[in-house]
């Protein structure tokens, strides 16, 4: 037997607090609020397609970037602080789509923005000597990020019974490969580059709903940032919350959901048996 929204968010909310340090109260109120106003979803209710943010809500960019740059480090003699040079790279994310956004730059894909990020940030840091080949293959880390431990076993749970797909800022190339590469098993890519958008525009949202044609009633967005969240659920979108608190410093930090969200999970496989997958 699926189990009930109730019976479900009551679990999570202690789970959610013993494993991520969050106080529980303020956590399970909020969960309660989002069961008293959100339908009731057991089951899966009328979603009928689940579409994920991917940086840090699928996959753990961070673990990733400072494992591959301290092999590099070594390889070439380099005395970087990894992890700072990771959260600088990823601090350098939002400001750059916003020059998009703001027409200060034209449609640029995010592959191209990483680069322009990365040659800044390779620069505070001081760092000389890499080939053209080798600040290539670093800017691709992005297209190798390994997944969080739930990822691909909820996912894979999730795809027996609903269409899956990442809707992320990432372009079509960099997700396909990531898909390949951390064996995500997507039925289909959208995002931004569809778009022509970042998120958090609604031109994302509204064209995934579109290319699936399907009512945003009947979409659910899973992400680790309230705020993606937020921007789908003004939409009609459904809202899952699965919070990453080991994401690290550009991530997520309020852990407290907003009430307005239909499902709350601590990962995947939990989010599964919320759906009745």
């Amino acid at each position: 037997m699926s189990p009930t929204r109730r019976q479900f968010l009551q679990a999570a909310s202690v789970t959610m607090a013993g494993t991520m340090g969050v106080p529980s109260t303020p956590l399970r109120a909020a969960q309660q609020a989002a069961n008293r106003t959100a339908p009731d979803l057991a089951g899966g209710g009328t979603v009928k397609a689940l579409v994920f943010d991917t940086f840090g809500t699928v996959v753990d960019y961070r673990t990733t970037i400072i494992s591959e740059g301290e092999a590099l480090g070594k390889a070439k003699g380099l005395a970087i602080d990894w992890a700072k040079f990771a959260d600088a790279w990823r601090g350098a994310y939002a400001p750059a789509m916003d020059r998009v956004r703001k027409g200060e730059l034209p449609w640029t894909k995010l592959d191209a923005l990483h680069r322009m990020m990365l040659d800044r940030v390779l620069a505070d840091f001081g760092v000389k000597g890499l080939s053209e080949a080798e600040i290539e293959n670093l800017n691709r880390v992005w297209h190798r990020l390994r997944p969080w431990p739930d990822a691909v076993s909820g996912l894979t749970r999730l795809k027996k019974k609903f269409i899956i797909a990442p809707l992320s800022n990432g372009n079509v190339s960099l997700m396909t490969d990531m898909a390949k590469h951390a064996g995500l098993p997507w039925d289909l890519i959208l995002g931004a580059e569809l778009a022509r958008h970042y998120k958090p525009d609604k031109e994302v949202y509204l064209t995934g709903a579109e290319l699936l044609s399907l009512s945003p009633r009947d979409m659910m967005m899973v992400a680790a940032h309230q705020n993606d969240l937020r921007a789908a659920h003004a939409l009609g979108f459904r809202t899952a919350f699965v919070p990453r608190p080991k994401e690290g410093p550009n991530g997520e930090r309020n852990f407290t959901p907003d009430p307005v969200f239909d499902v709350v999970a601590p990962d995947f496989n939990a989010l599964a048996s919320a759906m009745g997958a």
